[in-house]
């Protein structure tokens, strides 16, 4: 057993960690950017595999105090290295350091890449390549004042790169918030989903790998952990056909994605045929107010420009207002929302939200905000008084 930190962006370990305890592991402490908990090497595999808010899974190997480099390089050389990466193999050393004890982080990053290489070639004779590539074996190094910690990172490239989005248009929301914006949606797997403005198709596609239940990471062929010396092929096979007969069966499209854009639809359908989801999305080029919406139940999110990078916020006012009539128009019975960074905006829209709930973007604050559009009068009957 090991202890393991999960990353994610700000505001997402409570969903990263219902995800982690879905998979039957403990939730061992909570941080503003990821999860701990503990588990084998073989539940770092399969945290990869299934994990669709998190960022990276890294197993930590030992912790110490570390007031000096010649302190680290010990401590990072005390670990039995031998054991972990081939010396016939490539390690890469990534780092998070805030120490007086150095200026330099990339000093760091080779006085502890030094330490890895010098004890497997004291223990073999060998020692292995290293570089700046994560594709292969990678580790991260967190050293801040005298606590350090050496970790695997068994996810390598971040688990955000699902490796299907082949096309990213413009402006693409990453994979990782677009499921943690799903999985906060009052959407069941099962509904329509509707995503107008659908851009790449980024919503779209990890909507339709929810309604299925397919694991994310199958869609991706490299994993740091494959390129250690723990890691059994024949364990993960059986991990991804396992993964596979979880799978719900769908013919029938349940997604619906549109864009005024015929290049973004185009990039919608490439991305969604990479990730083995074209059968279940249905595509159109429209205006979103011109999106056919079947009848409910369902969920609705879009995702509009906020006039910070792409767009005129003047301009957008309309918009937002249009969004606003849309939803009550012509998506009664739905959950609508939007997802945006522009809060002076979404003001336009003309409804009460029921939630706002806070993500972040990169570094931008952005919010979700929820809106049940009843399907006729939600009011109650008018009390009559008794003669």
């Amino acid at each position: 057993m090991y202890p393991i930190l999960i990353t994610c962006p700000l505001e997402l370990p409570r969903i990263l960690a219902a995800e982690v305890e879905a998979l039957g592991l403990p939730i061992v402490a909570m941080h503003k950017a990821g999860v701990e908990t503990q588990g084998t090497f073989e539940d770092c595999m399969r945290l990869n595999l299934w994990l669709r808010t998190a960022h990276r899974v890294l197993l930590r190997l030992h912790e110490w105090k570390a007031t000096s480099p010649d302190a680290m390089y010990a401590g990072v050389k005390s670990v039995e290295w031998e054991r972990w990466i081939d010396p016939d193999g490539y390690v890469s050393v990534v780092s998070s350091v805030k120490t007086p004890s150095i200026d330099n982080s990339l000093f760091a990053n080779v006085k502890c890449k030094d330490a890895v290489v010098d004890r497997i070639r004291d223990k073999t004779g060998r020692r292995p390549d290293s570089g700046s590539s994560n594709d292969y074996a990678v580790l991260y190094l967190y050293w801040h004042a005298d606590v350090a910690m050496i970790y695997v990172d068994t996810s390598g490239t971040s688990l955000s790169d699902r490796g299907y989005r082949l096309n990213p248009h413009k402006a693409p929301m990453r994979e990782s918030l677009a499921a943690a914006v799903i999985l906060s949606m009052q959407w069941e797997p099962g509904t329509v989903f509707v995503n107008p403005m659908c851009g790449s198709g980024t919503l779209g596609i990890e909507a339709a790998l929810l309604g299925i239940n397919r694991a994310p990471g199958l869609t991706r062929t490299n994993f740091g952990f494959m390129h250690v010396q723990p890691y059994d092929p024949k364990v993960f096979d059986a991990m991804v056909k396992e993964a596979r007969s979880k799978e719900r069966k769908s013919r029938s499209p349940f997604v619906l994605c549109s864009d005024n854009d015929r290049r973004a639809i185009e990039a919608t359908r490439e991305n969604a045929k990479a990730a083995g989801v074209l059968h279940l999305i249905e595509t159109g080029v429209c205006d979103f107010t011109e999106t056919p919406i079947p009848p409910a139940p369902g969920a609705i999110v879009l995702n509009p420009e906020y006039g910070l990078r792409l767009g005129n916020v003047s301009a957008l006012i309309d918009v937002y207002a249009d969004i606003g009539d849309f939803f009550k128009q012509k998506c009664k019975g739905y959950w609508a929302y939007i997802f945006t960074g522009n809060l002076e905006l979404v003001k336009h829209v003309g409804l009460a939200a029921k939630k706002r709930m806070v993500f972040y973007s990169a570094d931008l604050e952005c919010r979700l905000f929820e809106y049940e559009i009843y399907d006729g009068s939600r009011r109650p009957p008018k009390a009559v008084e008794a003669p």
